[in-house]
């Protein structure tokens, strides 16, 4: 029981923190470090350029006076596009150093789209998907050099995001996958049989969990991520539609013991009263979690 609760961390995204332009109201570091140790958690990803000190030094001991360690950290990057490719692997290069002075193990690659946000669609042509696996490579390089393994992020309105980007990716290349719940079931893909594709290429998990109504509108463009998000269509884990028991049960049988990251993407208007906000939904995920550990 206690080995699984020993590898979930928190992330910055479940307390409203997001890097994305307009995202809504950001805590207070001191706050959100406070409320995950409060949980019991004991580590946390890096968040977004300026939620810890830029300096690697000071972040690092910023988060271990909080009694806590980093273990990763989504780096967005931009590689379908070959025009100003150096400028993305220099921004990765910055990030992999930060992750890796931190004491991080993971860099979470984010196959980002030219659009800003995360609201508009893309669809690799053949020539930008050679584009984007010769520049995976090299990421990967870069990650590796630093000893730091690469985990893809299939994610909403980037360029992997639904289940054909997933299946190309995954008969492309041998790169490490990021499991996201969450964004692999918002694009339409079920987490626990890219779990079983990917093997043991899974090597970090982000545990997210979702209304599959509000998605469903979201698929069908109905409705923005970032308006789903406001509406409320992320749920605290082992609340949504995801089968989150099942992929963590079917992680561990085979003998996964990578991180489980809680994220519950959410925007804030303003700051949460004492024990209000997304404290509460992150109490329930780590109840639920709990409850799931016990069983297993």
């Amino acid at each position: 029981m206690s080995d699984l609760l020993d590898r979930v961390a928190g992330a910055p995204i479940t307390w409203g923190v997001d890097g994305s332009p307009g995202w809504g109201y950001l805590m207070d570091a001191e706050r959100v470090l406070d409320e995950m140790v409060g949980l019991g958690l004991g580590a946390t990803e890096l968040g977004p350029r300026g939620f810890l000190p830029t300096d690697p030094a000071e972040s690092a001991e910023y988060v271990q006076r909080h009694g806590l360690s980093i273990v990763g950290g989504f780096v967005p990057a931009v590689l379908y596009l070959d025009r100003a490719i150096d400028e993305q692997f220099e921004a990765v290069r910055a990030a992999s150093d930060q992750l890796a002075r931190c004491g991080a193990t993971q860099m979470v690659l984010g196959p980002d789209s030219h659009h800003p946000g995360y609201d508009t669609e893309i669809d690799m042509d053949e020539d930008q998907w050679t584009s984007f696996l010769r520049n995976l490579a090299e990421v990967e390089r870069i990650a590796s050099e630093r000893e730091l393994t690469t985990a893809l992020h299939p994610h909403w309105g980037m360029a992997i995001a639904r289940g054909a980007h997933v299946d190309r990716f995954l008969n492309s290349c041998e790169t490490g996958v990021c499991l996201d719940t969450g964004h692999l079931f918002l694009g339409g893909v079920d987490p626990l049989e890219v779990a079983r594709d990917a093997g043991d290429r899974v090597v970090h998990v982000h545990l997210k969990d979702l209304d599959n109504s509000m998605a469903e509108r979201v698929r069908a463009g109905e409705i923005a991520f970032r308006q789903a998000t406001i509406d409320g269509m992320f749920k605290p884990v082992g609340q949504g539609d995801v089968d989150i028991a099942g992929v963590i049960r079917h992680l561990e049988s085979r003998g996964y013991r990578g991180w489980y990251v809680l994220e519950q993407d959410v925007s804030l208007t303003g700051e949460p009263g004492p024990g209000e906000g997304p404290l509460v939904d992150a109490r329930a995920s780590v109840d639920f979690l709990r409850e799931l550990a016990a069983d297993l």
